[in-house]
């Protein structure tokens, strides 16, 4: 099953290189950004603070507060988990 659906992939790749068939393309939408400082502003803590509570580096806090850095994609799924539920973070964490 799994050897009939490879080879279909590389065949279907084989006429799309050798431009016999055009395959759907998709936009993604770019991810939206998470403000970090909106979320520890409504949690009431500070920077060092948040990120003792959260373990982050507070210097990696600072850049993304400062625009100098972004989270990627896995840290912007944990701040929105953060922001919505920071108990269960918290207690996940034992804390």
């Amino acid at each position: 099953m799994i050897g009939r659906d490879l080879i279909a992939s590389a065949t279907e790749a084989l006429a799309y290189y050798r431009g016999d068939v055009a395959l759907e393309t998709r936009v993604v939408p770019a991810s939206p950004g998470v403000d970090v400082k909106a979320i520890r502003r409504r949690l009431k803590l500070s920077q060092a603070q948040f990120a003792g509570m959260f373990r982050f580096n507070p210097r990696t806090v600072q850049e993304w507060e400062q625009g100098r850095s972004t989270p990627d994609s896995a840290v912007r799924a944990y701040l929105t988990v953060i922001d919505r539920d920071p108990a269960a973070v918290r207690n996940a964490l034992g804390d």
